[in-house]
């Protein structure tokens, strides 16, 4: 069994401020520490499950954040970005057998997450696709979709996990933090360690098939920008419409135009 793993820190347990998402910060050490010791429980879940080859993509900010020396000799690290539209599922192809999440967070503009965002937290109030305010998980998910791989587990922030159940009913989740305002309630880091491990195990354990969720077949993308300068500028790409100051449209039949688009505007 061939696992994918893809771990961001905005959803890492007790994540609240932006200073503990940054390297150049003092806050941030311990929490790029429970990234990778998330991580670890997930592989460590995986292997138990019979896993004999693991991809994980480092896909926070800098991509530089996971203690590669901590973590099972059997993985492969992907660290930095390549500028690939895949981003932060690079590499990801139809040998994988199943796709999980670490560590990822509500959509931009949601109250579950006082970090919550969609693609960069600084140029864009939120993403929509097909009329629904999306989220990293969605977006990524739609990669695996596209090549029939199941998206079997995540781990975050709750308003992503519920999100995720509405997409995949039979994915498995670890709600880690709650958002109120701009703080959050956590499960002890020790707690999320063992919850991580114990679902990853039992849904690789189990008939993951189930997990795959369907890939549309046409693209409505609607970006609301924060500054209308952005929007302008962006509004440039090929079959970009403007249709305000700060919100633009881009419509396709082919998924890996609209991550190509939001590599080049966004990202």
């Amino acid at each position: 069994m061939k696992i994918y793993i893809s771990a961001d820190l905005e959803g890492v347990t007790g994540a609240t401020h932006w200073d503990e998402t940054d390297k150049t910060k003092p806050d941030y050490q311990f929490f790029a520490q429970q990234m990778t010791k998330e991580v670890k429980a997930a592989c460590e879940g995986a292997i138990k499950a019979g896993a004999k080859e693991i991809w994980i993509k480092d896909a926070h900010d800098t991509a530089r954040n996971i203690y590669a020396d901590e973590l099972p000799t059997i993985v492969k690290l992907i660290r930095g970005w390549s500028e690939h539209p895949f981003s932060m599922v690079q590499g990801l192809d139809k040998t994988f057998d199943a796709l999980l999440m670490i560590g990822y967070h509500s959509y931009g503009s949601s109250g579950s997450n006082p970090l919550s965002h969609t693609l960069s937290s600084k140029k864009i109030n939120y993403l929509k696709l097909n009329g629904e305010i999306a989220s990293e998980f969605l977006i990524y998910s739609y990669i695996a979709a596209s090549m029939e791989i199941p998206v079997v587990f995540v781990s975050g922030d709750e308003g992503i996990c519920l999100e995720a159940r509405k997409h995949i009913p039979n994915i498995r989740t670890v709600a880690v933090n709650q958002g109120i305002g701009n703080s959050t309630i956590s499960i002890h880091p020790k707690l999320a360690l063992k919850r991580i491990e114990e679902e990853v195990n039992s849904v690789l354990k189990s008939n993951f098939q189930n997990c795959q969720i369907k890939l549309p077949e046409h693209f409505k993308v609607e970006l609301s920008f924060k500054k209308h300068t952005l929007a302008y500028r962006s509004s440039f790409y090929p079959g970009m419409k403007q249709i305000s100051p700060t919100e633009l449209w881009f419509e396709t039949n082919n998924y890996f135009d609209v991550l190509r688009m939001l590599l080049f505007v966004i990202l």
